[in-house]
C-alpha cells in the first residue's frame, strides 16, 4: 500500500471510530485497527488528533457535546461506566458543566488514578447499567443513589428523586430496591428520607419554588400539589379544593416585555377559569417568611368560605 493510500485509509478509520464515538478516539483502538504508532504520532504533532487523556484523543479542533465522557470511558477501555454527577447529567437530572472532572464507576480491581476523572469503585450489577447516547452510564435508580452522598441540600436531593419519578426514570420502588440490595452506602439515609415523607418527594424546579416549599412545610400548611397542571395550566403550587394557586415569580424567569405578557395572559385565563393566583417572589420568602405565609392563610380562608 502506497503512503498516501496508508493516509486515507488511517483517515477514514479515526474518522469512522470517532463518529460512532462523539469525536473521540483511543490509541488501544487505533492499533487494533492497523493504523501504526507512527500514524498517530504525526496526527498528534500536527493537531489532527489532540491528546484528552493518555492514549485517548480528540479527532479536530472542537468537542462536540459528551466527547468528556466518551474519553473518560476510553481511558478506561471502556471498561467503566459513567456514574455519579456526570450520569445524572445524560439522564438531564442535573446540570454538570463538560468542563468539570467526568464521573465513572469503575471494577475494584481498576486502577483509579486519572487526571480529569473522578473513579469510584464499586460491583455494579448488570439491571445498574444502561446505554444512553451510545455510552454505558448508571441506571436512574443507582445514579440517585451515588448522588445522594454529593448532595448536602436535602431539598435539592428531593428534586432530584421527584423529577426522576415523574419523567419515569427512577420509581419509588426502584429507589428502596437499591437500598435494600447496597446497605451501609453513604447517602442512603438522605434518600430514604425523601422516600419516607409525607405525600412523596415534592417535584419542584427552581431555588425560590424549593424555599416556598421548606417554609410551608416549617409552617405546617398543607393541602397543595407542587408544578400541578390547572385549566391547561400548570402552576407552581395549587391548592385544587380551594382553586387558589401561587406563581413564584424570578426576575430571571419572568423578566421582559414577551415573559410579562406571557404571565399576564396565564394569569387572566386562570382567573377567568375561577382559579386565583397569588404571585410570590423567592426574596419574598427569604426575607419576609411571616408575611408570605400569612398572605396565604387569608387567602385560603377567604377561598374556604361558603359563598
Amino acid at each position: 500500500m502506497r503512503p498516501e493510500s496508508h493516509t486515507r485509509f488511517a483517515d477514514r478509520v479515526i474518522s469512522i471510530l470517532a463518529g460512532r464515538q462523539h469525536g473521540v478516539v483511543a490509541r488501544f483502538q487505533l492499533l487494533a485497527a492497523r493504523i501504526s504508532a507512527e500514524q498517530i504520532k504525526r496526527r498528534l504533532a500536527s493537531g489532527r488528533l489532540v491528546e484528552f487523556h493518555r492514549g485517548v484523543y480528540l479527532a479536530g479542533a472542537v468537542a462536540p457535546a459528551h466527547a468528556h465522557e466518551m474519553a473518560a470511558l476510553l481511558a478506561y477501555r471502556l471498561e467503566a461506566s459513567l456514574s455519579h454527577r456526570s450520569a445524572a447529567a445524560i439522564w438531564k437530572l442535573l446540570p454538570y458543566p463538560a468542563s468539570a472532572p467526568a464521573w465513572v464507576t469503575i471494577s475494584p480491581e481498576r486502577s483509579a488514578t486519572r487526571p480529569r476523572i473522578k473513579a469510584c469503585r464499586a460491583r455494579l450489577k448488570p439491571r445498574d447499567v444502561r446505554h444512553r447516547e451510545r455510552m454505558r452510564v448508571t441506571s436512574p435508580p443507582r445514579t440517585i443513589c451515588d448522588c445522594a452522598a454529593l448532595i448536602t441540600d436535602p431539598y435539592e436531593l428531593e428534586r432530584l428523586v421527584a423529577e426522576a419519578s415523574y419523567r419515569g426514570l427512577a420509581s419509588e420502588a426502584e429507589l428502596s430496591e437499591q437500598l435494600e440490595r447496597n446497605p451501609g452506602r453513604r447517602g442512603n439515609c438522605a434518600v430514604r428520607a425523601v422516600l419516607d415523607l409525607p405525600g412523596g418527594a415534592r417535584r419542584t424546579r427552581s431555588p425560590g419554588e424549593r424555599a416556598l416549599l421548606r417554609l410551608l412545610r416549617e409552617r405546617g400548611v398543607e393541602g397543595y400539589e407542587t408544578n400541578a397542571e390547572v385549566a391547561g395550566f400548570e402552576v407552581d403550587f395549587l391548592w385544587r379544593d380551594m382553586s387558589l394557586a401561587i406563581e413564584v415569580d424570578g426576575w430571571d424567569a419572568h423578566s421582559g416585555k414577551v415573559a410579562f405578557e406571557r404571565d399576564r395572559l396565564k394569569v387572566a385565563k386562570l382567573k377567568a377559569a375561577g382559579v386565583s393566583v397569588m404571585p410570590v417572589t423567592g426574596r419574598q420568602v427569604r426575607r419576609d417568611p411571616d408575611g408570605v405565609v400569612e398572605r396565604l392563610t387569608r387567602a385560603l380562608r377567604r377561598r374556604a368560605r361558603p359563598s
